[in-house]
């Protein structure tokens, strides 16, 4: 969302002025020159011609005869983006709602309430979320260290420092990407599972590192452990919504090939479809939910 709203500035700073330069866009917004392409790119993607030049008086430029009218969008387009926009003001608080007026002031009936909306965008978060969120939100914007607690999946508690670079926000839940000086290495953090959150006065430089993106935020590490997995038909829509790009239909079952990055999670899946499903591979995880089966008969043999 923050690359959202920058690029809406940067196409609005080009409008105002005849050229700007890569590096006036970078201090501008606070962010790197490299960034800067980036952004410029996707701005000449999503249709609005941005010449550049190069040399001693080079920079970036609207196209001769381009202006930027509400025109070039419908109410539709504009009230998705609205939308979007507003889900995420009740998870963050007041960031984006200089965003929104001027989104609002182009179409008034966004503002005035007068759309009714066929598509309805929910990313807000607990109240007891936000006390972490909206400090972790400004901390990423001034590039501070943060210091918390965290436990991960499998109930062990950790001291981190982390670098925060970017809010992630995936199938419900909410995330951190940043760069944890415990494990030097990128990881993930479920907000869920942070606590005791403190913003230091240390300040960091982004780290100059390519943006990967990944079909689910991995916590802790990102070596996992592939498992075959062979449901019987009858799970057959839960299967499909669950590992939606993974699935091999057979005859006679469903064949699923994916990756489980923590153990317990792998056993809480498998266990949740019951006689439902085998696993085919590998052998180590067939023994770790013969002994959890075990577990859980000896907990109710007990009383």
């Amino acid at each position: 969302m923050m690359r959202l709203d920058r690029m809406l500035g940067i196409t609005l700073e080009l409008m105002t002025k005849r050229r700007v330069t890569a590096t006036e866009l970078a201090a501008r917004f606070e962010v790197s020159v490299r960034t800067v392409y980036r952004d410029i790119e996707l701005i000449n993607q999503a249709g609005i011609p941005v010449a550049s030049f190069t040399g001693a008086e080079g920079g970036f430029e609207l196209m001769d005869g381009f202006f930027l009218t509400k025109q070039h969008f419908s109410v539709d387009d504009f009230s998705l983006i609205y939308n979007l926009l507003k889900s995420m003001e009740g998870a963050i608080g007041s960031k984006f709602t200089t965003l929104l007026h001027k989104l609002g002031s182009l179409h008034p009936a966004l503002l005035n309430g007068e759309r009714d909306d066929k598509l309805i965008i929910d990313l807000s978060t607990a109240e007891n979320e936000k006390p972490i969120i909206h400090p972790l939100f400004n901390a990423i914007h001034e590039t501070k260290v943060v210091a918390f607690s965290y436990t991960s999946a499998s109930g062990t508690s950790s001291e981190r420092n982390v670098e925060p670079n970017r809010l992630y926000w995936e199938k419900g839940a909410w995330y951190l990407e940043g760069y944890c000086l415990l494990r030097r290495a990128k990881r993930f953090f479920r907000i869920t599972r942070m606590a005791a959150l403190q913003i230091s006065e240390a300040t960091f430089r982004p780290r100059d590192q390519p943006i990967e993106v990944s079909a689910a935020p991995v916590e802790e590490a990102f070596q996992g452990t592939e498992v075959h997995l062979r449901f019987d038909p009858a799970a057959r829509q839960r299967v499909l919504e669950q590992f939606p790009s993974e699935c091999i239909h057979q005859e006679t079952h469903i064949d699923v090939k994916t990756i489980f990055y923590v153990r317990e999670y792998a056993l809480s899946v498998v266990l949740s479809y019951g006689s439902k499903v085998e696993i085919m591979k590998p052998d180590d995880l067939k023994q770790d939910l013969l002994k959890a089966i075990e577990d859980i008969q000896q907990l109710y043999r007990g009383k």
